[in-house]
């Protein structure tokens, strides 16, 4: 195997390994919840991450196990039922097994060549019809074509089939000798837990996304609400002071307009609005200037004519 390729498979069991697996995705599916042999069912959406035979191996025996090897008929029924809960779309999976390396004699049949890569001796086959065919495809598959249109065999689902070893895959992993590193599945049941895999990492990293989105959101809120408040107040404040000082310039208007000769003189300065005629307020007040024997200024202010401006009396 090229450095390159077996880099990224231990990459790889690394990333099955890590975070994820300690928050209950990708951890194996054990019989029973803890009964060996245990099983990791390795599923890419993405096609373009999934793995040559090689790799797989390697990605399997790194994180304590090895490529499947099925031993019996109910065996291959439960991995088809792991296979069925991932809802996953077409792709095959590696097995592991696969064609020794060496001359076929004319006594031997091509699919007695075939052997299991953990040392299985396990003689049970479920290869699709006409399979293998024996030429320069090596390694086997599983077959997981649930588009395709049915065969001469039928449907091109969970049967074998010999492929090419540099094709790219999904994978199963299975652990047998009790020296995986896996964390011990909760929830021990007397069903086949369902398997929790790659496959759904996307949903839970959705999930994660929205309760942070929403945990932002609230932090925001928080920071904003204080914030309008507080603003609501500084534009009353503004709007209070604002018309305090109109008020203010407006009564200025009534002050006396002549204050040198205010000062000068001694008299005083009087407003009075003009609504059109004196009323009784204007008369009782300049009768009571005059009797004071001082000369007073009387403003007079023509409101209905919206004049600044005044008569002198």
């Amino acid at each position: 195997m090229q450095p390159g390729a077996a880099l990224q498979a231990v990459l790889l069991a690394a990333l099955l390994a890590g975070p994820r697996a300690r928050r209950g995705e990708g951890q194996p599916v054990c019989r029973e919840g803890t009964q060996r042999p245990c099983y990791k069912v390795i599923y890419f959406h993405d096609a373009s991450r999934r793995l040559n035979f090689e790799e797989a191996n390697a990605a399997c025996r790194t994180d304590g196990g090895q490529l499947l090897s099925i031993e019996s008929q109910d065996e291959q029924r439960l991995i088809e039922k792991f296979i069925e809960n991932l809802l996953a779309s077409d792709g095959d999976f590696w097995i592991g097994l696969r064609r020794r390396e060496e001359r076929q004699s004319n006594s031997t049949a091509c699919q007695d060549l075939y052997a299991w890569t953990d040392g299985s001796t396990s003689a049970f086959r479920n290869w699709y019809v006409d399979e293998p065919s024996c030429g320069s495809e090596v390694c086997v598959v599983m077959y997981h074509q649930p588009s395709a249109p049915a065969g001469v065999g039928g449907l091109y689902m969970f049967q074998w089939n010999d492929d090419r070893c540099n094709m790219k895959n999904n994978f199963i992993c299975k652990y047998s000798d009790g020296n995986e590193s896996f964390p011990k599945l909760h929830g021990e049941g007397t069903e086949p837990a369902t398997p929790i895999l790659p496959g759904d990492a996307g949903k839970e990293d959705a999930r994660e996304t929205f309760k942070g989105n929403n945990e932002a959101a609230l932090n925001l809120a928080y920071i904003l609400i204080p914030s309008i408040i507080l603003l609501l107040v500084v534009i009353t404040v503004v709007c209070w002071v604002w018309i305090y000082r109109k008020r203010q310039v407006k009564s200025s208007l009534c002050r006396p307009l002549y204050l040198l000769d205010s000062l000068r003189f001694g008299h005083c300065s009087v407003c009075f609005n003009y609504h059109g005629r004196f009323d009784s307020k204007f008369s009782d007040g300049l009768r009571a200037f005059r009797s004071t024997k001082n000369l007073c200024l009387v403003v007079i202010k023509k409101v209905i004519l919206g004049s600044p401006g005044g008569t002198v009396v």
